[in-house]
């Protein structure tokens, strides 16, 4: 009797070990879509303005962004460009697509191609680059360009956010843009290009979707790259005034 009552426990213990390591093995390998990464999608302006400089200047200014994907992996279409008013002609034309993971907490990778159509020939240029959160809440996106004939340039986005209240936001902006090799054809020498800084005070009129805003903008361009423009009689320095949205759906 008790070596059956021992068959009978053992019998029991198996099947429960069993069931337990059949049920663990079915949550190892669940794939249902509650398991899976959301996928995200969204379009926004980070910039959609209008500038008007003291040369009398105007344009008509964007820097977009279209994505989709996961945390893991997102497509994004980066375009940005400045369109003359009166002249009614781009000035600058620029487009990415690249791909994106996240390398840390705080930033990703990504690499594609770039489409440029700036005054002169087309170019187009390999990418690979960062962005992310820096300390202090600095946003940075880095980029290494070269181009089909080896032409390399670097360039540096940052962007800090001061909240004044919930709703008022007083935004400032760097870009610089550096080349390590001469593309006379765009005008574009060897060293420091130009920078970009701007000030913009918004408002989140619409939960962060829609936030006008007003500022100013100072653009110059140095070395070779300023020679470049005053022999085409352009100028090296402007200062313009702002008014734009930023525009997230």
């Amino acid at each position: 009797m008790s070596c059956i009552r021992s068959l009978v426990a053992v019998s029991f213990l198996a099947s429960v070990g069993f069931s337990t390591a059949v049920t663990a093995q079915e949550m190892i390998s669940d794939t249902t879509a509650r398991k899976q990464p959301l996928t995200t999608w969204g379009v926004q302006f980070e910039e959609f303005e209008y500038r008007y400089s003291d040369d009398d200047e105007e344009l008509g200014v964007w820097n977009a962004d279209a994505f989709y994907g996961t945390d893991d992996f997102k497509v994004r279409l980066l375009t940005t460009g400045e369109y003359e008013i009166e002249e009614q002609a781009y000035e600058t034309l620029e487009n990415q697509l690249v791909g994106q993971i996240p390398i840390s907490k705080f930033f990703d990778a990504k690499a594609g191609v770039r489409f440029d159509t700036p005054e002169g020939p087309d170019r187009t240029y390999a990418v690979l680059g960062v962005a992310g959160l820096a300390p202090q809440w600095f946003e940075i996106d880095a980029n290494l360009y070269v181009s089909k004939d080896g032409d390399t340039s670097a360039e540096l986005d940052a962007e800090y956010e001061l909240l004044l209240t919930n709703y008022w936001i007083l935004s400032a902006t760097l870009d610089a843009t550096v080349a390590f090799s001469e593309d006379r054809e765009i005008g574009i020498g060897k060293g420091l290009v130009s920078t970009e800084t701007g000030l913009r005070l918004r408002y989140d009129l619409i939960d962060r979707a829609f936030s006008p805003y007003v500022g100013v903008v100072h653009e110059r361009k140095y070395g070779d790259s300023a020679d470049f423009a005053r022999a085409e009689g352009g100028g090296t320095e402007d200062w313009f005034a702002v008014i734009g949205a930023r525009i997230a759906f």
